[in-house]
C-alpha cells in the first residue's frame, strides 16, 4: 500500500500537465502562477505562520538561499511552464519534463562534486536522443534544419531550472522541517510573483479558472509535496525517484483522453528512448571489490 504514495504522486504531476496546457486558454500565465501559490499560502498559514514566527531566528540566515531556490523552483520553471503551455501540448511538457532527473545528475558534477558514471553518460545519450526523436518528430536531426517549436524550448529552460532547484536544494541543507521550507519558498515565490501578477490583463480568474488554480494551488502544491515526503520516509529517496518515470505515461494517457491529443508513434518511440535513458543514468555503478574477484576467480 505504501507504493500507492509515489504513484499518486506522480499521477498528480502528470495531471499538472494537463492543467497547464488547459491554463493557456483560460488564464494567464502570470495570473496562474500567482494564484496558484495564493492558494497554497492561504491554506498552509494557519499551520504552518506559527511555526515561521516560533522558528524566525532560525530561518532568517537562510531566507537568500530560500528565495533563490523560489525563484528557480516555483517562480520560474512553474511561469515557464504555463507559458509553454501557449504553444506547445501537453504530451511533449511532460516528455520534457521527464528529463529532470537526468538533468540533475549531470549538474550534480560540478555542485555537488560528484562523480558521474557510465551509466549516465549512456543514459544522457540515448534520453537525449529520444527526446530529439519526439521533437523533430522522428527526424533526430531536425534541428540542423529547423527551429524547435517555442514551447518546447521553454519547457527546456523550464526543467534545467527544476533540476538546479533540486541539487541545490540537495546542497544547501537547512535545519528546517520539510513543510516550513515549502511555505517559506511559496511565501517568498508568491512576493516574486506578484509584480507579474500586477502586469496581467485579467486580475480576477475567469470562473473556469478556478479548478484549474485549485488543483494547481492544493493537489500539486499541497498533497503531492506531503504524499513524496511520506513516500520517500517509508520507502527510500531510491525507490521513490523510480516513479518519476511513470510521469510521461501518465500525462500522455490524459492528453489523449482529455485534451484529444493525438498519440503518433514518434512520441511513443521517443518517449521509450527518454524514459530508457532516464532510468539507466540512475541506476547505479557498482564497481567490484577486489575481495569479489578473488571470490570470482575461486568459483
Amino acid at each position: 500500500m505504501v507504493y500507492l504514495l509515489p504513484f499518486f504522486t506522480v499521477c498528480i504531476w502528470g495531471g499538472n500537465a494537463i492543467v497547464n496546457k488547459m491554463a493557456a486558454s483560460t488564464i494567464e500565465p502570470s495570473a496562474m502562477s500567482f494564484y496558484r501559490w495564493f492558494l497554497a499560502i492561504v491554506v498552509l498559514s494557519p499551520f504552518c505562520l506559527p511555526k515561521v514566527i516560533q522558528r524566525w531566528s532560525v530561518i532568517r540566515p537562510y531566507l537568500a538561499k530560500l528565495a533563490f531556490l523560489a525563484m528557480l523552483g516555483m517562480v520560474l520553471n512553474q511561469s515557464l511552464s504555463y507559458y509553454a503551455g501557449l504553444t506547445t501540448t501537453a504530451s511533449n511538457m511532460a516528455l520534457i519534463t521527464s528529463l529532470v532527473p537526468l538533468i540533475a545528475i549531470f549538474m550534480s558534477v560540478p555542485i555537488l562534486s560528484k562523480p558521474i558514471s557510465p551509466l549516465s553518460i549512456v543514459g544522457g545519450v540515448i534520453a537525449l536522443a529520444g527526446l530529439a526523436f519526439m521533437l523533430g518528430k522522428g527526424d533526430v536531426a531536425f534541428f540542423l534544419h529547423q527551429d524547435i517549436t517555442p514551447g518546447d524550448g521553454i519547457m527546456v529552460i523550464a526543467s534545467i531550472c527544476y533540476a538546479a532547484y533540486c541539487v541545490l536544494l540537495k546542497r544547501w541543507k537547512m535545519p528546517l522541517s520539510n513543510w516550513t521550507m515549502v511555505y517559506m519558498q511559496g511565501l517568498l515565490a508568491l512576493i516574486m510573483l506578484t509584480p507579474l501578477w500586477l502586469t496581467s490583463e485579467q486580475l480576477v480568474p475567469s470562473q473556469q479558472a478556478i479548478p484549474l488554480i485549485a488543483y494547481a494551488g492544493l493537489a500539486a502544491s499541497i498533497a503531492a509535496p506531503w504524499m513524496w515526503v511520506k513516500a520517500i520516509d517509508l520507502i527510500g529517496a531510491d525507490s521513490s525517484a523510480m516513479f518519476m518515470n511513470l510521469m510521461p505515461v501518465v500525462a500522455i494517457t490524459l492528453a489523449a483522453t482529455m485534451l484529444g491529443e493525438a498519440v503518433h508513434s514518434y512520441h511513443l518511440m521517443g518517449g521509450l528512448l527518454v524514459v530508457s535513458g532516464v532510468v539507466l543514468s540512475q541506476l547505479k555503478w557498482k564497481r567490484l571489490s577486489r575481495k569479489s574477484l578473488e571470490n570470482v576467480n575461486q568459483v
